[in-house]
């Protein structure tokens, strides 16, 4: 079971971030208002941020440590990331978005055997049928399934999904959630995504970390943050609600 841990100081513009999470299997929610730094923690940890002072250990490989100088580059940790708005490319089809990851680094590969990886991963979201469409054609359900095979394309060891379903209206919210819930679990890796909706947090069953101002204020179950909340925002996040009612 792969295990991974990681904390971070990192200056960007006037904005600090000072936090550290860890986890393994089980999926971890990051959550907390906007501008509370969720998505430049992911950032850091697919190699987009460099901080002053930052640790990043997966598995039982240091990725990042900066007492000792080390900052693996980005297309060498297998870290998957979907990123808000899916970052699809318009100019390609479905097959060569989801093969991209396999054009050069150490997953490099030719041509063919681009188009059967990424054939074979669209086949195990059930997406083989959009693999000659071009991207503009899509709905925002069918780019956030090109997205995720685009990041699970090149076997990664750790998958960050940011806000996956915000494109997304109330009734594909629904179904998509407990699909990806069901990926997840068959992907069988660690997982971390960023979410407004405590929805999704319960369907995946994830732990939860909660960032307020570039700082981890609390961390926890969801039946913890609900019976005890740490801030007015985590109060709002579960609502007036029992566990039962997001189960």
């Amino acid at each position: 079971m792969t295990s991974w841990r990681a904390s971070v100081r990192a200056s960007v513009g006037t904005f600090l971030l000072d936090a550290a999470i860890e986890g393994s299997r089980q999926a971890v929610a990051l959550i907390g208002p906007n501008g509370s730094g969720k998505t430049t923690f992911l950032r850091f940890l697919v190699g987009a941020v460099h901080p002053e002072e930052g640790e990043f250990i997966l598995g039982n490989k240091s990725l990042v440590d900066t007492q000792k100088d080390v900052n693996v580059p980005t297309e060498q940790r297998r870290v998957g990331y979907v990123p808000q708005g899916y970052g699809l490319f318009s100019h390609l089809n479905v097959l060569d978005n989801v093969g991209y990851g396999l054009v050069g680094g150490p997953n490099r590969l030719d041509l063919s055997q681009r188009h059967l990886k990424a054939r074979q991963i669209l086949e195990n979201l059930g997406c083989a049928s959009l693999a000659g469409r071009r991207v503009a054609g899509l709905s925002g359900g069918e780019q956030q399934w090109i997205a995720l095979a685009r990041a699970l394309v090149i076997e990664p060891e750790l998958l960050l999904l940011d806000e996956p379903l915000s494109a997304l209206d109330a009734s594909k919210r629904r179904k998509t959630r407990k699909l990806l819930s069901q990926r997840l679990q068959l992907f069988g890796r660690p997982s971390i995504l960023t979410t407004h909706d405590v929805r999704d947090v319960a369907v995946l069953g994830a732990h939860i970390y909660v960032l307020e101002k570039g700082r981890i204020i609390q961390s926890g179950t969801l039946d913890h943050l609900i019976r005890k909340p740490a801030s007015d925002f985590v109060a709002e996040f579960v609502g007036p609600a029992t566990l039962e009612d997001y189960t």
